[in-house]
């Protein structure tokens, strides 16, 4: 395997509890039904702009009212972001190895890409990624294979080397609709069980066993 595609949230940082504070602030604020964190979690894998409208599904949004939503959210999870977000054990080893073994190492994430950034800079993991993917920058969100075709049209690679990892099923669908290997991980939103009903070509416990495949 020579590219790897990583999800971001659930994948490379725990960000879980960042995102159900900003959801539920954002819900509150805007007087909608609070979801709670578990389903919030669920919904992590997808961008915003389909989430929001999934856990409110009684809700008939206005445009405005809408892009006030997200501002709102948007506004949240960065106050929260710095305090928040850390990235798992093993993945910065494991970023630090595949870099050495001259792999590709690319960021395809639910989330803006400016965001995106900013949490990779934060991090000080920024510098091991060739290049990063964020929701504005495709036309179709997750499971939407957008993603992962634009990565594979733009760095020239063969799909037979490429490998999506994610947490969420919506990750896997998306590897496979984009006919790349995929590779589910246990420590994020999604459970083992849930992910071994998408058939993905590996399911991880720890970020290290990444390093074999």
């Amino acid at each position: 395997m020579q590219a790897y595609m990583f999800d971001f949230d659930g994948t490379l940082a725990n960000s879980g509890k960042t995102g159900i504070l900003a959801t539920q602030a954002a819900f509150k604020r805007f007087s909608l039904t609070v979801p709670d964190a578990e389903l919030v979690n669920y919904y992590m894998g997808i961008p915003i702009e389909v989430s929001f409208k999934k856990m409110a599904p009684q809700h008939s949004f206005n445009g405005q009212e809408f892009e006030e939503l997200m501002d709102c959210f948007r506004e949240y999870y960065k106050k929260n972001e710095l305090a928040n977000i850390t990235l798992f054990n093993g993945i910065l080893p494991t970023l630090k190895i595949l870099t050495q073994r001259s792999k590709s190492l690319y960021v395809i994430s639910s989330k803006n890409s400016i965001a995106l950034l900013r949490n990779l800079e934060n991090l000080k993991i920024a510098k091991y990624f060739t290049d990063i993917i964020g929701s504005d920058q495709v036309q179709h969100f997750k499971p939407a294979p957008d993603g992962v075709l634009a990565v594979i049209k733009r760095h020239h690679l063969d799909t037979d080397d490429c490998i999506m990892i994610g947490d969420a099923i919506f990750d896997l669908q998306m590897g496979k609709a984009a006919g790349v290997h995929t590779c589910g991980v246990t420590w994020g939103a999604h459970d083992s069980n849930r992910l071994l009903k998408e058939h993905p070509d590996f399911l991880l416990n720890k970020a290290e066993e990444l390093l074999a495949i």
